[in-house]
């Protein structure tokens, strides 16, 4: 089978072997989406070598649930033991020895067929097409914030980043009925959150707004991201950190301490919630796709993802 492969910060689609499925699911995979994270992986982030990707959607062909063989399904990426305390409670995430789809001990969904526990698979709702299900793992990491903090119709929120997770962030949030800013700088992304009912702003304008958030997304990525999100939290605000990369940023300490900030890490959402809503067509995901590639284009597609103004990427194993 096709596999897009990076191994020491060389990409490749490679012939590989079809994986062996004694224990866990095989899927055929339909459609894969291409992420920041690849991007950083590729880059030397978590030292990952194999199969990079964690977005997807597929039909089961093998499985020890036979219930699930043949059902369009979406996986959770994180594959836990089983045996530790937190598997045995329903949530892998943080499993201490977990393998996580195309970033850490297994290879990911950028193939034409991944393995994952059956445990992890969700079937799609009918409704759903495959290039609005392939966005549920990154829906789902935005449905996760509201796992970490308490957002309501009085919270005050602004989302920093206009890339495809901080739109899903602002377009989640809202749904809660927050006042949400969404602060970027790129005119045509602000569409797509203004569209949704969500007040917009250029980081400069933004930064006049000094101390009138109860909470702040970070998804840009950028240090400098992290400066505003400290001008912009009241004390005793809460930052948000959802930005994944390859590198160190500064953190001014001092401020953190005399405003008594919390800083909060999130990190993967539960699949449920995202899968709703997307049935519900309450999320433009429709948007945010920009380019479709072959598979076989794989190491072009990625090039394509890594470049300015391009959003979602999708790749086809057909």
């Amino acid at each position: 089978m096709l596999a897009l492969r990076v191994s020491k910060k060389h990409l490749a689609v490679k012939d590989i072997e079809k994986p062996d499925c004694v224990d866990e699911a095989l899927v055929r995979v339909l459609l894969s989406g291409i992420c920041n994270t690849d991007l950083e992986i590729a880059r030397g982030y978590a030292g990952f070598n194999g199969t990079i990707g964690h977005e997807f959607v597929g039909v089961v062909e093998e499985s020890t649930n036979r219930a699930l063989i043949g059902s369009r399904v979406v996986g959770e990426i994180n594959a836990g033991c089983g045996n530790c305390d937190l598997c045995r409670a329903g949530d892998s995430r943080h499993c201490p020895h977990r393998t996580v789809l195309g970033i850490h001990g297994r290879d990911g969904a950028h193939a034409e067929f991944l393995k994952l526990p059956a445990v992890n698979l969700l079937r799609v709702p009918e409704n759903v097409p495959d290039e609005h299900a392939v966005f549920t793992e990154p829906l789902a990491a935005a449905c996760g914030i509201l796992e970490r903090v308490g957002v309501d119709s009085s919270t005050r929120v602004a989302v920093i980043g206009d890339g495809k997770l901080g739109l899903l962030c602002a377009q989640v949030l809202v749904l809660t009925g927050a006042n949400v800013l969404q602060i970027g700088k790129h005119s045509s992304k602000l569409r797509i959150a203004e569209r949704r009912g969500i007040e917009i702003a250029t980081p400069k304008l933004a930064a006049k707004r000094k101390q009138q958030f109860d909470v702040v997304v970070e998804a840009s990525g950028a240090a400098s991201g992290f400066g505003l999100a400290l001008d912009l939290l009241r004390s005793k605000g809460q930052l948000v950190l959802k930005s994944t990369f390859h590198g160190k940023t500064e953190l001014d300490t001092a401020r953190i301490v005399v405003d008594e900030i919390s800083i909060v890490g999130s990190r993967c959402g539960r699949f449920s919630p995202a899968l709703d809503l997307l049935k519900k067509a309450a999320i433009d995901v429709d948007s945010l796709i920009s380019e479709e590639y072959s598979l076989s284009d794989g190491v072009h597609a990625m090039r394509r993802a890594a470049t300015k103004g391009v959003m979602k990427v999708l790749l086809r194993p057909a």
